[in-house]
C-alpha cells in the first residue's frame, strides 16, 4: 500500500497484480509505504475503509481517492501458481512438487483448499460483503498503460514501471472442464473484471 498524502491518493495493492512493480516505481514519492507485513501491504478495500480511511480523512480533512490494480482472474490464478511454485528446485519436497496448474485450480475450489491454495479473491479483496467494489478506481493490470497515465497525471511525474517479483514460466495448461468450473467458482471475479471494460 502506498499513500500520497499531498495528492489524497492510496494505491490498495492487489496480491499478484503488479503491486511490486508500483511499489518499486512509486515508493520514493509516497509519504507511507506499508511494504511488511503482507497483511499490511496488502489490506484488503474492506479493512482500509474501517480501519485506516477514517484517520487519513480525518487528519487531512478531506477523503482519499483509493486506485487499485486487478488481473484478469485465471491469469491471476495462473500468477499464484508460477509464485507458488518457486522453490521447487531448492526444495524437493515442497508441497507443490509435481503439482500440475490444473491440480493446483482443483484444489483452490475445493470446499477446504490446502493452505497453498488458499488464495481468496480479487473480488474479496477490492469489494464489500455484498459484492460492491470498495476502491474508487480499479484498473485492469492488462492495460496497465491506461493505469499510469492515471498516476502521471495524479502524481505529476513520468513513471516507469519495472518488471519485478516476476515468477518462473510454468506449464499452466488447463483441461477445458477446469476452466469452465473455474468460470463458475470465479463468477464475482469475473463480473468484476468485465465492469472494468
Amino acid at each position: 500500500m502506498l499513500i500520497f498524502w499531498e495528492q489524497r491518493l492510496v494505491f490498495l495493492a492487489t496480491p499478484k497484480a503488479g503491486s511490486t512493480a508500483v511499489e518499486v516505481a512509486l515508493e520514493s514519492l509516497a509519504s507511507v509505504s506499508m511494504q511488511r507485513p503482507a497483511p499490511m501491504k496488502h489490506m484488503s478495500a474492506t479493512d482500509y475503509h474501517q480501519v485506516l480511511a477514517p484517520w487519513l480523512a480525518a487528519r487531512a480533512g478531506a477523503p482519499f481517492t483509493t486506485v487499485a490494480l486487478m488481473r484478469e482472474p485465471i491469469g491471476w490464478l495462473r500468477s499464484w501458481y508460477r509464485f507458488r511454485t518457486r522453490d521447487d528446485m531448492e526444495d524437493p519436497d515442497h508441497p507443490m512438487a509435481g503439482r500440475s496448474f490444473d491440480a493446483f485450480a482443483q484444489d483452490y475450489m475445493a470446499p477446504t483448499p490446502s493452505p497453498q491454495a488458499d488464495i481468496g479473491s480479487q473480488a474479496a479483496h477490492l469489494c464489500g460483503p455484498d459484492g460492491t467494489p470498495r476502491v474508487d478506481r480499479i484498473f485492469r493490470y492488462e492495460e496497465i498503460d491506461a493505469f499510469v497515465h492515471f498516476l502521471e497525471d495524479r502524481l505529476d511525474c513520468a513513471i516507469t514501471l519495472a518488471r519485478v517479483n516476476v515468477p518462473p514460466a510454468a506449464d499452466v495448461a488447463l483441461q477445458p472442464e477446469t476452466e469452465a468450473a473455474l468460470k463458475q467458482a470465479m463468477a464475482a471475479d469475473f463480473r468484476l473484471y468485465d465492469s472494468l471494460a
